[in-house]
């Protein structure tokens, strides 16, 4: 009655797994962790000063600049020439917070007059400035 005592005359491979090695590695390794883990929660208790840090959320002034299809300038809600566009857009690129340009070109408006008010924001120096339209429904 031989349970793989090796004592007998069998040339068999043995067919168990030997065990006592993979138990001894996991063994080590769970020492290693317990002796580790306080190492790495340690921390030193100090008293922080409180602050009150609340968020400045300056939001941009939006200027909209619309071009009718007769080729009118609006700024916001007034009608304007383009040689008053360009002094109004030149005195926005002096401040030291830009404004967003939104620029709504009118669907029959000639495509020269929308050309003519982006070269416009250009030359002012802004650096913001984004098209409006409306989406398909």
């Amino acid at each position: 009655m031989a349970f793989g005592s090796g004592l007998d005359d069998n040339d068999e491979a043995m067919s168990e797994i030997n065990m006592t090695p993979l138990v001894d590695v996991m063994l080590v390794l769970l020492i290693i962790f317990i002796i580790t883990v306080p190492v790495l929660t340690h921390s030193v208790k100090v008293d922080l000063p409180q602050a009150s840090n609340t968020p400045n959320e300056l939001k941009p002034e939006t200027i909209a600049i619309s071009v009718t299809a007769e080729g009118d300038i609006h700024w916001n809600d007034d009608v304007i020439a383009f040689a008053e566009l360009e002094s109004r857009l030149a005195q926005e690129a002096g401040k030291t917070e830009q404004a967003e340009i939104h620029l709504r070109g009118d669907k029959d408006v000639t495509y020269e007059h929308v050309i003519k008010v982006m070269a416009a924001v250009q030359r002012a120096g802004l650096e913001k400035l984004g098209f409006v339209t409306q989406p398909n429904e």
